[in-house]
C-alpha cells in the first residue's frame, strides 16, 4: 500500500498541494484527475520521490520515503515502473533495447536472461516481432505498449502512468486502458494514473482522486462518480458528453 499523509508542497509563494491524504492499494487502478494547474503532476512527482513535500509523509508499504537511506531509495526505485506521457523511448535504441534498459540499470542478470525477459514482456503487450524496430518506425499506440513493456520488465510492485492515452485515438486508448488494468490485476500491483481522459475514468477508475486548486476535492470510484453531487466534480466531468449519458443511465437504475 502507498499511504499519503497530509502532504504539502510549494514552490516559492505558489502553494501547490494543500494537505492531501489518501491511500493506493494493490490490484487496483487508481486515477488522479483534475484541471490543468490542479496539482496532479506535482502530486505524481511527489509519489515518485522527484519532489519532496515540505510537510506530511508518503509511505511505501509502511516505510516513510523521506526516512529511507540512499541505497533503500534506489532499491525502491527498482520496484517502480513508469509510463511517461510521451512514452519517452530512446530514439537511438531498438524497441528491445529500450525495454531492456531497466534490467541493465537495476539488475545483474546475464544477457540471455535479460533477452528472455524482454521477449516475455513484449509478447505480453502483443509486440511479438517488434524487437529490432526503432521507435520512429512504431505508431503511437505501439510506442505506448513498448513503454508499458519497459515499465513492467523488472516485475515492479508499483506502476505510475502520466497521461498514458495522450495523443491516441479513442479506440487505441481503450486498448491501452485495458492493457494497464489487465497487468494491474495479473501482477497484483499498485497502479496510479494521472489522466484527463473521462473514458479512462469510466473504464478503469476503480479509485478516483479529484484534485482542485491543490486540494483533494473528491474521492470515490467510477461507480460513485456518476451519482455525486459534488459541484467541483460535476463541473469538471460534464464537459464529457459520454459522462452525461452514462450518468443518466446510472441514475435511472436507482429509480
Amino acid at each position: 500500500m502507498i499511504k499519503v499523509n497530509n502532504i504539502e508542497k510549494s514552490f516559492g509563494d505558489a502553494h501547490i498541494l494543500k494537505g492531501i491524504s489518501t491511500t493506493f492499494e494493490k490490484g487496483k487502478t487508481s486515477l488522479v484527475i483534475g484541471q490543468s494547474g490542479s496539482g496532479k503532476t506535482v502530486f505524481l512527482k511527489c509519489l515518485l520521490g522527484l519532489y519532496t513535500p515540505e510537510s506530511g509523509t508518503i509511505e511505501y508499504d509502511g516505510k516513510i520515503y523521506s526516512n529511507l537511506s540512499d541505497s533503500d531509495k534506489r532499491e525502491l526505485r527498482a520496484k517502480i515502473g513508469m509510463v511517461f506521457q510521451g512514452s519517452a523511448l530512446f530514439d537511438s535504441m531498438t524497441i528491445a533495447e529500450n525495454v531492456m534498459f531497466p534490467l541493465r540499470m537495476f539488475t545483474k542478470q546475464s544477457k540471455s536472461e535479460m533477452e528472455d525477459r524482454v521477449d516475455f514482456v513484449l509478447k505480453r503487450v502483443n509486440l511479438v516481432d517488434a524487437h529490432k524496430k526503432m521507435p520512429s518506425e512504431a505508431s503511437g499506440g505501439m510506442q505506448k505498449r513498448v513503454a508499458i513493456a519497459r515499465a513492467i520488465v523488472n516485475n515492479p510492485k508499483y506502476l505510475f502512468c502520466d497521461e498514458p492515452n495522450s495523443g491516441l485515438d479513442p479506440k487505441t486508448a481503450i486498448v491501452i486502458d485495458n492493457l494497464i488494468q489487465e497487468i494491474t490485476d495479473e501482477y497484483d500491483i499498485i497502479t496510479v494514473i494521472n489522466s484527463h481522459d473521462m473514458n479512462s475514468v469510466m473504464e478503469i477508475g476503480e479509485k478516483i482522486i479529484f484534485l482542485k486548486d491543490g486540494y483533494k476535492a473528491w474521492e470515490g470510484s467510477n461507480k460513485t462518480i456518476f451519482k455525486t453531487d459534488n459541484e467541483a466534480v460535476t463541473n469538471f466531468v460534464y464537459s464529457s458528453e459520454l459522462f452525461k449519458k452514462v450518468r443518466r443511465m446510472y441514475l435511472e437504475e436507482d429509480l
